[in-house]
């Protein structure tokens, strides 16, 4: 039996799709199961239960004899919300709660951390756990991730395996829920599919050119193999980087996403929200030779294929993965 925390959403469902077809159906499905568009996520999927977040640590109490893992992927990730007890409530006073019982009753852990601890990259992408104590995010979802990667490295009692995973910019299918939270792919598929262009942040950087800023951005269906992969290393714990180790700019997205539309390229400049523009990245990319030097080995999508699988399989019909 797996846990899944978060199947209603982006990733989790993904990794539901992963692990079914993969053969395993004996998963339980943890979210609040409250909005119906994200429930459409996981029809089609094989599961046991669906058990309600807020009744997982009871549920576990009953039933963790038959449990083999918990992938804990979900949390809150608006990056516009400023409201801290939100974050503290399910970012971090969950996530620790999940945590103990993976030391009570024995069970590995992986769970999701972000790139957005990295703030401005000051100290770099580095998924070196010296460095996590000198981290500065950006907002209060930054600083919860970081938090409980700080809070996991000083505990004295850990699961036998554990693994936090700093995920970048993931992208791909099962993401209509998101609203402005949903990657740039999304948005700039539906901006070209209702106006026939797509309207990118002007740099407010000399060092940057418009349009040039730089993100490592990971297709879903990677980060769901390497959660599979860990799932069944199980050794080497520790906080580990996910993304593809190589940046690139909003252009190359937004000129893949017309190529893959089969439009003509037509692309303008707008000024970068005043709430967010201070608290913008200009630049992230993963450093993966940590999860390298364990044993992954698999290739990552490039963007070119990433973006067209996503335009044209996904996007394009509106369907789920």
């Amino acid at each position: 039996m797996i846990i899944v925390t978060g199947a209603a959403g982006f990733i989790g469902s993904n990794l539901v799709r992963k692990l079914n077809d993969e053969g395993f159906k004996d998963i339980v499905l943890v979210d609040d199961f409250s909005r119906e568009e994200k429930n459409k996520n996981f029809e089609g999927k094989e599961f046991s239960q669906k058990v309600h977040r807020d009744d997982l640590m009871e549920w576990l109490d009953a039933n963790h004899k038959w449990v083999q893992i918990i992938l804990h992927i979900g949390a809150r990730t608006d990056t516009t919300e400023f409201d801290q007890s939100v974050f503290e409530k399910l970012n971090i006073g969950y996530t620790q709660r999940v945590w103990n019982k993976c030391v009570e009753y024995g069970l590995p852990l992986i769970y999701a951390s972000s790139a957005a601890t990295y703030g401005a990259g000051e100290h770099g992408y580095d998924d070196n756990h010296e460095v996590i104590e000198k981290l500065k995010p950006l907002n209060p979802y930054g600083e919860s991730k970081n938090e409980f990667d700080k809070w996991a490295l000083q505990q004295e009692h850990k699961p036998y395996f554990w693994a936090g995973l700093k995920f970048f910019n993931v992208y791909g299918p099962n993401e209509y829920h998101k609203g402005r939270m949903a990657s740039v792919i999304f948005h700039a598929y539906h901006q070209i599919s209702d106006t026939g262009k797509m309207k990118l942040f002007r740099s407010h950087r000399p060092d940057f050119k418009d349009g040039e800023q730089l993100r490592d951005f990971i297709y879903v269906k990677d980060v769901v193999n390497v959660i599979y992969f860990l799932m069944n290393h199980r050794k080497d714990s520790g906080i580990y980087n996910l993304g593809t180790g190589k940046a690139r700019s909003f252009l190359d997205l937004t000129k893949n996403t017309f190529k893959a539309m089969g439009v003509k390229e037509n692309i303008e400049f707008i000024d970068t929200p005043e709430d967010i523009r201070d608290k913008y990245q200009y630049f992230t990319e993963a450093n993966m030779n940590k999860l390298r030097s364990i044993g992954y080995d698999k290739s990552f999508t490039s963007l070119e294929d990433g973006v067209k699988d996503y335009v044209q399989n996904y996007l394009m019909d509106h369907t789920y993965h």
